[in-house]
């Protein structure tokens, strides 16, 4: 059985991996065989943003495509934030038109993330990666329909493994992101915490990834 990893800046082409390779419109490659594209809320640039543009609408029709992303909102960096809320509703438009998850990145916005979704109220899945915040707020966020995507800080911080085993097992992916750890790696950490098996978890995440992408990648 194969490992999914749902947010990596780094395709390995592990034979039994499957990877969702960040993708940022400017460095394109088509050689990878399953990325999601999108504009970081650190790299928004409008003199660049008709270009990003082109290549993420032509992108967004290829199957090799599977979500829409990184994108979200991002309160600690010095992009006006109303800027960042623009290219972030812009994603949810082509999220909706084309059927595509989004995979987000948001820090320090959740507030303002919660009120974009009631206002667009989308369709699609939305997973926000990298989580490392606290039990109640991933409570509130799968229960307004979110998943939640552990790597790094799982890791590294062990306060998170409450938080993790908290959440149901419906609603819950695994990464690398940034970090040199492997895939498998993450995996045995969160089976250690679900006090479940490695295997178990691929079979859990398989059909995580069956519900959310509609397709049949991992098998």
């Amino acid at each position: 059985m194969q490992f999914f990893n749902l947010h990596t800046h780094q395709g390995t082409n592990t034979p039994h991996v499957v990877e969702l390779v960040n993708q940022y419109p400017w460095e394109f490659d088509a050689s990878l065989p399953c990325y999601s594209i999108g504009i970081h809320p650190w790299y928004i640039d409008e003199a660049r943003m008709a270009e990003d543009v082109r290549i993420i609408e032509q992108q967004l029709t290829q199957p090799e495509c599977l979500a829409l992303g990184e994108c979200g909102l991002d309160k600690r960096i010095s992009i006006p934030f109303d800027l960042q809320l623009r290219v972030f509703e812009q994603h949810l438009q082509w999220a909706e038109q084309h059927q595509k998850p989004l995979v987000l990145h948001i820090v320090a916005a959740f507030e303002e993330l919660l009120h974009v979704k009631k206002k667009y109220n989308p369709t699609v899945p939305m997973i926000i990666h990298g989580f490392s915040k606290s039990k109640p707020l991933a409570k509130q966020l799968v229960e307004q329909g979110f998943y939640l995507s552990f790597g790094k800080y799982l890791l590294q911080n062990p306060e998170l493994e409450a938080v993790f085993e908290a959440v149901p097992n419906d609603r819950f992916f695994l990464e690398t992101d940034t970090t040199s750890a492997s895939i498998e790696t993450v995996y045995e950490v969160a089976a250690r915490y679900k006090k479940q098996s490695v295997t178990v978890i691929q079979n859990q995440i398989q059909h995580n990834f069956n519900q959310v992408f509609q397709t049949n990648q991992i098998k």
